[in-house]
C-alpha cells in the first residue's frame, strides 16, 4: 500500500532537514529567502535567530497558535500511521526509527508554534498561498518550496505547477523544489513537463542531487533561475 493523503496537511520539517534538502550554502543562507508552503516548520525560527532573512508564507497561518496545533494534532496520528505502513518506502539513517521521526518533527512544530506570534508581528510569518503570492517582483532571491509542489501531483494539476513556479520565479531569482517525488514515492508526472516548459522559456533548469535523504529516491531537488 503506497503512502496517501487525502489532503495537503501541516507537518514541519527542521531547520537542518531544509539544509540538507535544499543543498543550501552559508552563501545561500545570508541571501533574503522566501519558503512557499512551510507550514509549522523550524527553518524560518532558528534561521531567524542565526541573523538570516526569511520570510515564510502559508495559509495555515491566518489561524492562531491553538488552532494550528489542533491541525498538527490531528494530521500527527494520520502522518504517523501512513508511515508505519509504508516504512520500507524510507531510509532509516539519520532517522533511525519511527519513535524519532515523530519527535524529530514535533520539535520542529513545537519550535515553529514557540515563534509564531512573534514571527507574525515582525512579518516572517504571512497568510497566502501559491499560485499567487502577496509580494513584488524581486523581492527575494531564493524561493524554496518543501513537500508540496510535485509530492501533491495527485492533488495539484500541471497547469497549478506551471502556475506556482512562474510565480516563485515573479517573486525571486531562483527558485528550489524538493523532493521530485510524489507521495507514492513515483517520480512527479508533472517533472519533466515543467522542466521542459521553463527550459522553453529560456530559464536555466536544473535537478540538482542533495546530501538529504529521507523518502527513498528522494534526493534530488529541480532549481529554475534565469540564464
Amino acid at each position: 500500500m503506497a503512502f496517501t493523503l487525502d489532503k495537503v496537511v501541516p507537518w514541519g520539517r527542521s531547520y537542518a532537514e531544509y539544509i540538507g534538502m535544499f543543498g543550501l550554502t552559508e552563501t545561500d543562507l545570508g541571501k533574503h529567502i522566501l519558503g512557499c508552503g512551510d507550514g509549522p516548520a523550524g527553518f524560518n525560527v532558528e534561521l531567524t535567530k542565526r541573523g538570516g532573512a526569511v520570510v515564510s508564507v502559508d495559509p495555515v497561518y491566518i489561524f492562531s497558535v491553538d488552532q494550528i496545533k489542533s491541525r498538527i494534532a490531528e494530521t500527527y496520528e494520520t502522518v504517523m500511521a501512513q508511515t508505519r505502513e509504508n516504512q520500507n518506502d524510507f531510509i532509516w539513517d539519520v532517522i533511525p526509527s519511527i519513535g524519532a521521526l515523530g519527535e524529530i518533527r514535533m520539535s520542529a512544530m513545537d519550535t515553529f508554534l514557540a515563534d509564531f506570534d512573534l514571527g507574525k508581528q515582525q512579518g516572517r510569518y504571512i497568510a497566502g498561498e501559491l499560485p499567487t503570492l502577496p509580494f513584488a517582483n524581486g523581492q527575494f532571491d531564493i524561493a524554496l518550496s518543501s513537500h508540496f509542489l510535485f509530492l501533491y501531483s495527485a492533488h495539484l494539476s500541471a497547469a497549478f505547477h506551471l502556475q506556482a513556479l512562474q510565480e516563485m520565479l515573479r517573486v525571486a531569482r531562483e527558485v528550489r523544489i524538493f523532493p521530485l517525488l510524489a507521495l507514492d514515492g513515483s517520480v512527479s508526472p508533472y517533472l519533466s513537463l515543467v522542466s521542459e516548459e521553463f527550459a522553453s522559456r529560456g530559464f536555466d533548469v536544473q535537478i540538482n542531487k542533495v546530501a538529504y535523504e529521507f523518502q527513498r529516491g528522494g534526493d534530488q531537488m529541480l532549481t529554475i533561475k534565469p540564464k
